[in-house]
């Protein structure tokens, strides 16, 4: 699935399109006739396009992340704040020449990066937009902010077009995964993804204004009830890259949408749980990490998918 001429990648996106196989549900579906796991068809759809503050600071600058939120996703986290866009499919669908358009935008506005969200079922669409905005003069930093449950030929269509991976490493255990975003296989999926981003990225690099420009960032939620889980994360991100990648450990945790089905996750984390969590990060050595402070745990955090900046350049604040 490489990009080069226009021709080869309108058929490259067509082959791709006509039997999804992008990530590990390898639904083989037709998109141009109907939609498989994630609900994604032909054009890529968005939610929102936002300068967003609340990114790792490597991300935000001084105005924000160039965030893009895509419409669908191919897990199914119970208790994900996004759900409206993720399982919902709210948003609206654009070209791919649109989409360069956004891109460009977005750096016109003065996002520090391009926070691609959600994108592993538009790989396709995407690598082709980048290809026309950066024909346009785009030169900010594309950050590919996924959940990790990709194939490990999606990444590899994106060398040379993703400067930053920023993916999640959910759980270490099936039956965590199993239960709460049906994807059993998740743990050994993401690793091999993850694997091929560090492989691709390199080690982490920042510019002088403290901008990551290149590598990986590792993102983890800790879950109530899932502490020993989180360290077992860390156990695995540290024997397999030590200190070349970024870690971020994030408390925000919200019982949100059908985490109330869930006993052990039916409430907020406690500081102990998180703080136990951070003791054992610093306890193997980890020093390049991220960790939260004060109260993040909040729904006023999440997103107002109102299609803003989607059809049109909206200035936005």
């Amino acid at each position: 699935m490489m990009m080069n001429n226009s021709k080869e990648n309108d058929k490259d996106i067509n082959d791709v399109l006509k039997h999804c196989d992008l990530c590990p549900r390898n639904c083989g579906v037709n998109r141009y006739e109907k939609t498989g796991f994630c609900g994604a068809g032909v054009k890529a759809k968005i939610a929102l396009v936002s300068l967003h503050r609340w990114e790792e600071p490597c991300f935000t600058g001084s105005k924000g992340a160039g965030t893009v939120f895509f419409s669908y996703c191919n897990l199914r986290c119970c208790f994900c704040q996004n759900q409206a866009i993720s399982h919902g499919g709210q948003g609206i669908e654009v070209s791919n020449e649109r989409l360069a358009e956004i891109f460009l935008e977005q750096q016109a506005r003065g996002a520090a990066t391009l926070d691609l969200v959600t994108p592993t079922h538009y790989v396709p669409q995407i690598c082709q937009a980048l290809k026309l905005a950066k024909a346009s003069g785009f030169n900010l930093p594309v950050v590919y902010n996924s959940s990790a449950y990709d194939n490990i030929k999606t990444i590899e269509a994106l060398a040379g077009a993703v400067d930053v991976f920023l993916p999640d490493l959910k759980y270490a255990e099936a039956d965590s995964a199993a239960e709460y975003s049906k994807a059993g296989d998740y743990f050994v999926k993401a690793g091999l993804a993850i694997k091929k981003m560090v492989e691709l990225a390199g080690p982490i690099k920042f510019s002088a204004d403290g901008r990551l420009i290149k590598g990986v960032l590792v993102r983890h939620l800790v879950l109530p009830g899932h502490r020993h889980e989180s360290m077992r994360v860390l156990d695995w991100l540290w024997q397999n890259f030590g200190d070349s990648i970024q870690i971020s450990l994030m408390n925000q945790y919200t019982p949100l949408y059908k985490a109330y089905e869930h006993k052990k996750i039916n409430r907020r984390l406690t500081t102990f749980e998180y703080e136990s969590v951070i003791e054992y990060a610093l306890s193997l050595g980890i020093s390049n990490c991220y960790v939260q402070e004060g109260a993040t745990a909040s729904e006023k955090f999440v997103p107002d998918f109102n299609g803003d900046g989607v059809l049109f350049d909206k200035k936005l604040k």
